[in-house]
């Protein structure tokens, strides 16, 4: 692999202009594409398997005209000084309101209060239930205004009026923090090179590969059923490891031509080398990400797959734009004072970071002396590592799954109030209630059926009300609506759930009925038994293959046992710190967490392929030096001292500037975005500084030589991928030696 990517790299070096145009002409059609394309709708959202949707679908088929996936909103309505709202000048004001609602546009029904008895026992609160032919993403910002019109107009006339459901939903915003985040990443290239356009090139090549990646991803948005969130999480993932990839190839350059090569001949080199560790470190990351259809979640496939395009191309950016823009910038990527020196200087070796030819043999760098330290205490630094990340977990012990309510709004918000004023007038379920889909097409007799589900179902225990059933056209099914007395994330509610889906087989034999619980809430407790029952395959799955890939990069079966375990570490170290922010309400006003509570669902597992992919980059950079200096005859604790030397400071580049991309999404005003902004960064955090800069130099200096065993059999087995450049640098040793240097071919394909 090493001697192919080092032809590419000269081919692309060479053939600059064309590359470079290629993915100018790239980016231009997919922003045609994107801004030709019809607005991005909600994807729908679905769990196949689960029971909420098997009821879901029949009402769907059996309820053309109910609008069922349709966007709903609760107006909340309570009296002025103790009034009722049933009688009076707030009655008349309630009723105005209701037919104002009805008015809308893409409304297609509304429930009055009073007809549908939707008044509390001491008639200070009301509400009406409003339904929508369109999904919340598909309603236009004319639809929203209506809404809040209609509900200021109440108010205007003494009412207290607030608005729950999902009908107000937008799409998310990322605020400023996103842009401060890539500042700072500007600022980190801008010292780590000591160059302005070699700390130029990771960012303008990041963005181009963000752009196309997202781009697309617009473009095919309604065609294949994206979220709103898909492209903010791409562009998220696409940025910090675009930046990443870029970093280490252009470092790679910078120290080839320190060495005295040619600049078409280190772009070579650094694309046949550090290449090599993008190409491994990419493959870990899709399959971390491609992993999650394990899941069987579509709106989570979809998610893992869009960001998994997107890092694909940043790979391919960094393999042949970077070496393409390096063919323009030449020695311009080295500091004056390192390219003055290099005039003089022709033997010494900079770390191609620093900023000094020949200053890593003159004065040992940060990384060279850390490395050292660790040498001579590896067994307190391990202890220190293993239980400082073990205290920081203890929090996930307490984790709590859930899918966000309007519980979990800001309590400035009207969701939030409206949730509260339902909470306090009737009841807590008022906010989940469950819906009961019953099939009674092979029924002798479907009212009664349905009169002996309803009587079962009412003397069940947190059961509050049960309502009418309502049959469709045909007659042969119904639905009706259960409302527990706990609020939607309470265990008593999801008891209550089982209870009647442990008792729907015995319904099912005396009346020939089918009961089917569905609703939110419903939905939410099936998302999250899904979720737990495929974490384990999951796991299996990514990290079994990743292992397999890293042992064929790495050569050893010990040194990816270590990556695997030193991934389990700062992945549980991240989730309880998530735990500790989210749930327990530590920093979370300086995060800007307004409302704690469980962690989303769909976070933990999302995470973890994020961070195991994210985690084998720096294992594959790092290490991949150490194997480098091992193969060519280094003895192992020298080779750990190398690959420090060589790649500490550029690892640590990359952490900070992937730290800082993902804090930026901690100001998003989406929940999971937030989670996700902040999970992420402290998993980098703690994965980079942590377990690749201590834990694991301290575990490979105990193993010594053991840390590269391989079994001769396994050796024979696995194919040589040659990814230390061990056989390039024999043809390139070979080529030399002759009577002159020839020409590297260009490859067969690009």
């Amino acid at each position: 692999m090493a001697t192919f990517l080092y032809k590419l790299g000269r081919f692309a070096f060479r053939r600059r202009w064309y590359v470079a145009l290629t993915w100018v002409a790239l980016l231009v059609l997919a922003g045609v594409g994107a801004a030709s394309a019809s607005t991005s709708t909600s994807s729908s959202f679905s769990i196949p398997g689960t029971e909420a949707q098997k009821a879901f679908d029949l009402m769907e088929q059996r309820f053309p005209d109910a609008s069922a996936n349709g966007a709903s909103a609760r107006v909340v309505f309570t009296a002025p000084g103790g009034q009722k709202v049933d009688v009076g000048a707030p009655k008349a004001a309630v009723e105005n309101v209701v037919k104002e609602l009805k008015t809308g546009k893409q409304v297609s029904s509304v429930a009055d209060p009073f007809e549908s008895k939707a008044v509390s026992k001491d008639g200070s609160t009301a509400y009406a239930s409003v339904k929508y032919k369109l999904t919340s993403m598909e309603l236009t910002d004319a639809d929203r205004e209506a809404l809040k019109d209609a509900a200021q107009h109440g108010r205007d006339a003494g009412l207290t009026v607030e608005i729950g459901g999902d009908a107000l939903q937008a799409m998310p915003e990322t605020g400023a923090t996103e842009i401060i985040g890539i500042g700072i990443s500007a600022v980190v290239l801008l010292v780590t090179f000591g160059s302005l356009v070699a700390a130029g090139l990771p960012l303008l090549t990041a963005l181009i590969g963000v752009g196309i990646g997202v781009s697309s991803i617009t473009a095919l948005a309604n065609v294949l059923d994206l979220g709103s969130s898909t492209s903010t999480l791409a562009m998220m993932i696409g940025l910090a490891v675009g930046i990443d990839y870029a970093l280490f190839i252009v470092s790679r350059f910078r120290h080839e031509l320190t060495e005295g090569r040619e600049p078409e001949d280190a772009a070579g080199r650094a694309v046949g080398t550090a290449g090599s560790a993008v190409v491994f470190a990419g493959l870990t990351v899709l399959i971390a990400l491609a992993g999650l259809a394990v899941v069987n979640i579509p709106m989570l496939t979809k998610m893992g797959l869009a960001a998994a395009g997107t890092v694909a191309i940043a790979v391919l950016i960094a393999l042949t734009l970077i070496p393409a823009l390096l063919g323009f910038a030449k020695h311009r990527v080295l500091g004056r004072k390192v390219r003055k020196g290099l005039k003089g200087i022709k033997d010494d070796a900079s770390d191609g970071v620093t900023g000094g030819a020949g200053s890593a043999a003159k004065k040992p760098n940060m990384g060279t002396r850390w490395a050292r330290f660790v040498l001579r205490r590896p067994i307190w630094v391990l202890v220190v590592g293993v239980l400082g990340l073990g205290a920081i977990a203890i929090p996930a012990a307490s984790l709590e799954l859930g899918l966000p309510d309007d519980g979990s709004q800001p309590v400035s918000t009207t969701q939030r109030k409206a949730y509260d004023l339902l909470s306090d007038g009737f009841g807590p379920g008022f906010n989940g209630p469950l819906m009961i889909a019953v099939d009674a097409a092979h029924s002798d007799d479907p009212k009664a059926a349905l009169d002996k589900i309803s009587r079962t179902i009412s003397g069940m225990g947190d059961v509050e009300k049960v309502t009418e059933p309502a049959f469709n056209k045909a007659g042969d099914t119904a639905m009706l609506t259960v409302v527990p007395k706990s609020k939607p994330s309470g265990l008593e509610t999801e008891d209550l759930v089982h209870t009647i889906r442990g008792q729907a087989a015995g319904l099912k034999s005396e009346t020939g009925a089918v009961t089917l619980v569905t609703g939110t809430t419903a939905m939410n407790i099936d998302v999250s038994q899904k979720l737990n029952d495929a974490l384990l395959p999951y796991l299996a799955l990514v990290v079994g293959l990743a292992f397999l890939l890293l042992m064929v990069v790495f050569r050893s079966v010990l040194v990816p046992l270590k990556a695997a375990l030193g991934f389990l570490l700062s992945v549980v170290a991240a989730l309880g710190a998530v735990v500790a922010v989210f749930q327990w309400g530590w920093l979370a006003s300086l995060l800007g967490v307004e409302q704690t509570g469980p962690i989303m669902s769909m976070m933990p597992i999302f995470m973890i392929g994020v961070v195991f992919g994210l985690a084998m980059d720096y294992e594959v950079f790092l290490v991949t030096r150490m194997r480098e200096a091992y193969v060519h005859g280094e003895k192992p604790g020298q080779a750990i001292v190398t690959g420090f030397t060589h790649g500490a400071r550029v690892v640590a580049a990359a952490a900070v500037i992937m730290i800082s991309v993902f804090a930026g999404f901690i100001g998003s005003s989406e929940s999971m975005i937030k989670m996700m902004g902040f999970g992420l960064a402290i998993a980098v955090a703690f994965d980079a500084f942590v377990v690749r800069m201590a834990v694991v130099p301290a575990v490979l200096a105990l193993l010594g030589k053991a840390a590269w065993w391989l079994p001769r059999w396994l050796d024979r087995a696995l194919p040589n991928v040659d990814v230390e450049g061990e056989q390039l640098q024999k043809n390139l040793a070979a080529q030399a030696a002759g009577s002159a240097p020839e020409r590297a071919p260009e490859p067969s394909r690009v």
